[in-house]
């Protein structure tokens, strides 16, 4: 909950929902992206993806029957839902062996952290994933900044499963991946 919404009397919790993405909701999304991508090592991109490619990528995700999954949070009654997060399961890779299995990605908004947001999305994510015909998820996180996605997944029955070591290269330095896996059926 908004803490100065809180102060000012109003006493209703926030409305969460967990809904599929929407071409109306890609302009939040590109801004949460962008924010990773410019300011941590959370993601290895190192451009934000222009608008266009977050419509391209919900496009193609949508096309392949893949969830594509925004987290929103109305502060109260009659107030506007934000977008306080996104996520989608891709392609772990394009060979077409591995056409049952996907890597999630998953982002909050700054400052949407720490609420069970992002426990809420990714939850409804495996299970739009199992409704979909992947049967294993893959996880690559880099363990510079985010030890709160490990404990996140490993919360959603994650396993790890293995660590690439300095494998990427941002904002001056090295950086680790670490592995995490969970089966679906």
């Amino acid at each position: 909950m908004n803490p100065a919404l809180y102060r000012a009397g109003m006493t209703h919790a926030p409305t969460v929902t967990v809904r599929r993405a929407t071409r109306e909701d890609l302009p939040a999304i590109a801004e949460i992206a962008a924010h990773y991508v410019l300011h941590t090592v959370t993601t290895f991109q190192t451009e934000p993806l222009a608008l266009a490619g977050w419509e391209e990528r919900w496009e193609s995700l949508r096309a392949a029957g893949r969830p594509f999954l925004v987290v929103t949070v109305a502060e109260g009654p009659g107030l506007p839902d934000d977008v306080a997060g996104f996520a989608y399961v891709g392609a772990w890779r394009e060979r077409p062996a591995y056409a049952a299995t996907g890597e999630d990605t998953i982002y909050l908004a700054p400052g949407s952290e720490g609420r069970g947001l992002g426990r809420a999305l990714l939850s409804r994510l495996l299970d739009e994933a199992r409704e979909a015909g992947v049967r294993e998820v893959v996880a690559v996180v880099s363990d510079a900044e985010s030890p709160a996605s490990v404990v996140l997944h490993e919360k959603l029955d994650f396993r790890q499963v293995g660590r690439l070591e300095r494998v990427g290269f941002k904002h001056g330095r090295w950086l680790d991946t670490v592995l995490l896996q969970r089966s679906l059926g």
